[in-house]
C-alpha cells in the first residue's frame, strides 16, 4: 500500500478529528437575511443554548425570534415551544397573526424559572424553549447548555445586557440595541461567526 492510501485510510478512522468536522450543520434560518449571513450556519443553531442580552425586557427580543418560532411550531412533527417566565403574559392572537400555530406553545410560570427551563431543554419533548432571567450563575448556564444538547432543544435565554461581562457557555451570544426603525443586533460570542454588528429593519418593531 503506498503512503497516499496509508494515509488516506488512517484519516477514515473515527478516532480522527478532522478540519471539515468542524463545519457548522444548516441552522434555522431567522427570516432576517442580513443576520443569518452573520450567524454560524447560516442561521440560529437547531441544538443548544443562545443568549440574547437586552437593555430591558420587552425592546424587541421577540420579534427577533418570531419567525423562526412561526417554522418550527408548522413543522409537521413540530414538538413543544416553551416560554418560561415571560415578563408579560404572550397575547395569543399577535403569536397567530406571525404564523405560530398556539397548539404547540405553553407557557410555564412559578417560582423557579431556571429550574423549569432546564426541564423543558432535557425533556427531548421541545423544539425550543425561552425563557427570561436576571441573576444567573455560570454554572447555570453551563447546565442549561448540556440540556439543550441532551434534549436536542434551541434553547433562548434573555438576560440583562450587563451580562456581556461575564463568561457564558452559550453556543452564541448576542446584544440588541433598539433603533428608531428597528435593532442593531452585536454578535458577542459564536463559533464561526462573524464578528461585528447587524442593523435590521422591520415595520413595528418595538422600540
Amino acid at each position: 500500500m503506498d503512503r497516499e492510501a496509508k494515509l488516506a485510510r488512517l484519516l477514515e478512522h473515527p478516532a480522527i478529528w478532522r478540519g471539515r468536522s468542524a463545519a457548522h450543520p444548516q441552522g434555522l434560518p431567522s427570516g432576517f437575511a442580513a443576520l443569518d449571513a452573520y450567524l454560524p450556519g447560516h442561521g440560529w443553531p437547531r441544538t443548544g443554548l443562545i443568549e440574547i442580552l437586552v437593555s430591558r425586557f420587552g425592546s424587541g427580543e421577540l420579534d427577533l425570534l418570531l419567525p423562526a418560532l412561526a417554522t418550527l411550531t408548522r413543522a409537521r412533527c413540530a414538538r413543544w415551544c416553551v416560554w418560561v417566565a415571560p415578563p408579560l403574559m404572550p397575547f395569543a392572537p399577535a403569536l397567530a397573526s406571525q404564523g405560530i400555530v398556539l397548539d404547540r406553545v405553553a407557557v410555564v410560570g412559578g417560582a423557579r424559572p431556571l429550574w423549569a427551563l432546564e426541564q423543558a431543554l432535557g425533556s427531548g419533548a421541545c423544539d425550543v424553549a425561552l425563557g427570561w432571567a436576571r441573576p444567573v450563575k455560570a454554572r447555570e448556564i453551563r447546565r442549561l447548555q448540556l440540556a439543550a444538547e441532551r434534549g436536542r432543544t434551541l434553547g433562548v435565554l434573555f438576560r440583562p445586557r450587563r451580562a456581556a461581562r461575564e463568561a457564558t457557555a452559550a453556543v452564541l451570544r448576542l446584544s440588541l440595541q433598539p433603533m428608531a426603525t428597528g435593532v442593531r443586533i452585536t454578535l458577542l460570542k459564536g463559533r464561526g461567526a462573524l464578528r461585528g454588528a447587524v442593523d435590521l429593519s422591520r415595520p413595528g418593531w418595538p422600540v
